[in-house]
């Protein structure tokens, strides 16, 4: 039997703190390749032996960031997975929700990353499993999963990057409207 240790507060806190520190930089026009121990660890005001508690360099930390959004993505995807009826508009709300409340490390992490190919991967298995689960038979002719996937992802891809005027609810309602469910 294994006993989780509990993290120490210190310890996250300080994570949290350079994580917002590197977001801070990034959207301060620092580009990723000037983004140093130093700068990141002067800005979350803490020292660089701190950071390398937690790191062990730049990338380490920007790959963890991206691995924790990515990490919280898949939990959001799980749960639509499973969701019937009604609750499927309102899983749907409250994914958008975080990409929503995620969108100024996504801005800034959507450089970093490959996003987008990220996105398409989890949305795809959303779409795959939701069809499997289906109880009615789909038509032969029924769009194919890939070009489904690549219109959801486009819709948010665009919603993130141009259209945050729109409200998460409004986004929801509208794929739901084009798609309804499967």
């Amino acid at each position: 039997m294994s006993i989780q240790k509990k993290e120490d507060p210190r310890s996250i806190r300080s994570r949290e703190m350079f994580k917002d520190a590197v977001i801070s930089l990034l959207s301060e026009n620092c580009t990723i390749s000037s983004l140093t121990v130093q700068k990141v660890a002067a800005k979350a005001g803490l020292n660089r032996t701190t950071f390398y508690l937690h790191y062990h360099d730049i990338q380490d930390l920007l790959t963890q960031m991206n691995d924790d959004i990515f990490n919280e993505l898949s939990e959001k995807i799980i749960v639509l997975v499973h969701a019937k009826g009604l609750s499927e508009k309102q899983q749907l709300t409250q994914f958008l929700d975080f990409l929503y409340t995620q969108r100024r490390n996504l801005f800034t992490l959507l450089n970093i990353s490959q996003f987008e190919d990220q996105l398409f991967l989890l949305i795809k298995e959303l779409v795959e499993t939701r069809r499997k689960n289906t109880e009615e038979e789909l038509p032969d002719d029924y769009v194919a999963i890939e070009i489904k996937t690549a219109s959801l992802v486009g819709i948010i891809m665009w919603w993130i990057k141009k259209g945050m005027n729109f409200s998460s609810d409004y986004i929801a309602n509208q794929i739901y409207l084009m798609y309804k469910v499967k």
